[in-house]
């Protein structure tokens, strides 16, 4: 019993950190050797993300349906979700405020780089007819194997509604849904184990690839998006969640640990999802909360992207000679805000986002290829910081829920 306690003794996040250590040193041995850790480790990293993406969908499917029947209350998802969506719109735009003047501190030392043969092809944006269109699903299981969060969102809603106006004539679909929440939070949990190899071969070949690079030309540039990082995470985060969620932040952000840890190796906010489930709900969130407001943080809550956004801008903007004016940056901070909406958490969709922000304030579209080579480095900050937000709101709703039914 006692060896067996042993063996159990280190925590995930413990594994994952040491992982994260490892992958570092090793791909700084590797720099040299770059294409072999993309040939031959990143697969493996590639694999693990795939299963954690598999379940993504059924996780989200079963349990916001689980978490709406729970609830037995139509009128009580809709207060869950309108604190949601009110929490994520206010901390967005803070954190794209914040982007903008750590960057203005820092502009004065942004070094110059040439903008005369740069190019870069935007991607489409959509609309915002077309953003409200995409949010509904027209296929039952195209949204679950594209990973497409609102879509997963709404049809778990639709038939979570529907069994609440059947009432009891249901129970055994409720029993049933109960039943295949458990299955996949069980397969969830034999993924999550393989986190710390997963961990390594997803970071190894990022750091071999651009550990030189790192402390070139967008060292400054880097540093600036994560001093706004830490200060959003530290000023924002603390205080919301210790004076709205009724916890000691130290306490938040160390039960976090193996989520912040998977999000910063990975870069994707939906491959976090499940394992920032568990830390959201081990922290005492409840899980019909969590099950609705992460996967939903997922899709539209980007407080790191929209700090990304606000450096960025600055940056591109000294680089063409630019200086922007306050009517420009409080353009850039609502920009950013609402483009939050319907990008999917993934690796590289804060570039959709920047290409939209820089088009808002009639900066060259083309700057974006002076960031987009450390894209991945500035992906993992901003990534740790959105799964980060995600949590604190579980936090927030879940206490602010236990007032009301007091």
């Amino acid at each position: 019993m006692n060896n067996s306690t042993k063996k159990k003794s280190l925590p995930l996040a413990g594994q994952i950190f040491i992982a994260l250590v490892l992958a570092v040193i090793v791909g700084l041995l590797m720099q040299s050797h770059a294409d072999f850790t993309a040939k031959y480790i990143k697969p493996f990293g590639t694999i693990f993300l795939n299963l954690v993406k598999f379940i993504v969908g059924p996780i989200v499917l079963f349990s916001i349906m689980a978490g709406v029947v729970s609830l037995r209350d139509i009128k009580k998802v809709g207060q869950i979700g309108g604190t949601t969506i009110i929490y994520y719109f206010c901390t967005t735009a803070v954190a794209t405020a914040i982007g903008l003047a750590v960057a203005n501190i820092f502009r004065a030392s942004f070094p110059a780089l040439s903008t005369s043969s740069l190019t870069y092809e935007a991607p489409a944006s959509s609309s915002a007819m077309d953003v409200l269109v995409n949010i509904f699903p027209s296929n039952f299981l195209v949204p679950i194997t594209e990973s497409n969060m609102l879509q997963v969102i709404v049809m778990a809603l639709l038939i979570g509604f529907a069994i609440i106006m059947l009432g009891e004539k249901v129970a055994p679909a409720i029993d049933g849904i109960n039943r295949w929440n458990d299955i996949f939070m069980k397969c969830m949990s034999m993924i999550l184990a393989l986190s710390p190899i997963g961990v390594f071969c997803l970071l190894c070949p990022v750091v071999a690839a651009n550990g030189a690079m790192v402390v070139g030309s967008l060292a400054k540039v880097l540093l600036a998006a994560y001093i706004a990082y830490l200060l959003h995470a530290i000023i924002v985060y603390s205080l919301t969640v210790s004076t709205l969620g009724g916890m000691n932040p130290v306490k938040f952000f160390k039960g976090m640990a193996p989520a912040i840890m998977f999000a910063f190796s990975s870069a994707s906010s939906v491959g976090t999802l499940p394992i920032n489930l568990e830390c959201s709900q081990k922290l005492g969130a409840s899980k019909e909360v969590a099950s609705f407001v992460l996967p939903l943080g997922a899709t539209i809550n980007m407080d790191g992207t929209a700090i990304y956004q606000g450096v960025c801008a600055i940056f591109i903007a000294s680089c063409y000679g630019i200086t922007l004016t306050p009517s420009q940056m409080i353009t850039i901070v609502l920009t950013a805000t609402l483009a939050s909406v319907g990008t999917a958490g993934v690796p590289g969709a804060g570039m959709v986002m920047l290409a939209m922000v820089l088009a808002s304030v009639g900066l060259p579209v083309d700057g974006i290829a002076l960031v987009a080579g450390v894209d991945r480095i500035f992906d993992m900050g901003r990534t740790t910081l959105n799964i980060t937000g995600d949590a604190s709101c579980a936090i927030i709703v879940t206490n602010r829920l236990r007032k009301r039914n007091k």
